[in-house]
């Protein structure tokens, strides 16, 4: 009978602490590995700038485009930018002309 009831008293006094010591181990493994963790959060940051740097370059590529149909609009097409383009992709030049580069990520086409 006393060792029921040592039993027993070890269980009452065991059982609750490994219980909410298992309880709180589980949330901190949460904290740090679950879908909404840490290293979720830190995954989600590194997404978050090569978005944004996705972004930036869609819309360089479409200022690039932009500038090009304005260029080949009615009113804006002559001569001139028909030389340039016709200059840059042939690479041609003659030895009496002045080149101008473009800024490197500011070309006309």
């Amino acid at each position: 009978m006393r060792f029921f009831h040592f039993v027993k008293k070890l269980v009452k006094s065991v059982i609750p602490p490994i219980f909410f010591l298992s309880l709180t181990g589980f949330f901190i493994w949460n904290t740090l590995n679950g879908d909404h963790g840490l290293k979720s959060y830190y995954v989600q940051q590194k997404l978050l700038v090569e978005a944004e740097q996705a972004q930036q370059d869609a819309i360089s590529e479409q200022q690039t485009w932009g500038r090009r149909v304005i260029g080949l609009k009615e009113g804006h097409l002559d001569k001139d930018l028909l030389d340039e383009r016709t200059r840059v992709m042939l690479s041609f030049s003659q030895e009496n002309e002045i080149i101008i580069p473009y800024k490197a990520n500011d070309h006309l086409y």
